[in-house]
This record gives structure tokens, sequence and C-alpha cells, in this order.
């Protein structure tokens, strides 16, 4: 009979040290997943403003590439023509790719 006073006494004293512990972690669960959400969120914003930065770069960068088409453009009209000019007058143009 002693042992099981002895027993159920023991109990209680674990259960009245368990239940603070018990609720703290409760509670820096809840301060965890709050924190959590806290950083999707920023996450998820930084995500955003890179993904947006990145295109506009792509676009500044596609409008690179078509400014450098229409001056590649440009430069084979001027070559046409003056390969044009070169066999009016007689002469083999200056370069042999024509």
């Amino acid at each position: 009979m002693e042992i099981l006073i002895a027993l159920i006494g023991a109990l209680g004293v674990v259960l009245a040290a368990a239940v603070p512990v018990l609720l703290s972690m409760r509670r820096t669960r809840g301060t965890v997943e709050a924190d959590g959400a806290v950083t999707r969120e920023a996450v998820t914003q930084v995500v955003a403003a890179l993904g947006a930065r990145l295109d506009s770069r792509i676009d500044d960068v596609r409008d690179d590439i078509d400014d450098v088409r229409e001056d590649v453009s440009r430069i084979r009209e001027w070559q046409a023509g003056h390969d044009a000019e070169h066999l009016l007058i007689g002469r083999q143009p200056p370069r042999g790719d024509t």
C-alpha cells in the first residue's frame, strides 16, 4: 500500500512538472507556426519581386536583341548596295562572299 501511495505521489509530481512544459510547448508550437507563416509570406514576396525584376530584364534583353537585328539588317542592305555599286563600275566587290 505504501508503494502504491508513493507511485501516485510520484505520478502527481511528474504531471505537475509536465503540464507547464506541455503548455509552453503548445504555445511555442503556435509561435513557430506563426513565424513560419510570416516567413513564407516574406519569401513569397521576395520571389515575386525577383520574378518581376527578371521579367523586366528579359524584356530589356529582347529589346537589345531586336536592336542588334535591325542594325545587322541595315548593314546587310548597305553591303548589298555597295557591292552593286562595285559591279556597276565594273570592279569586283572587295569581299569574295557575293
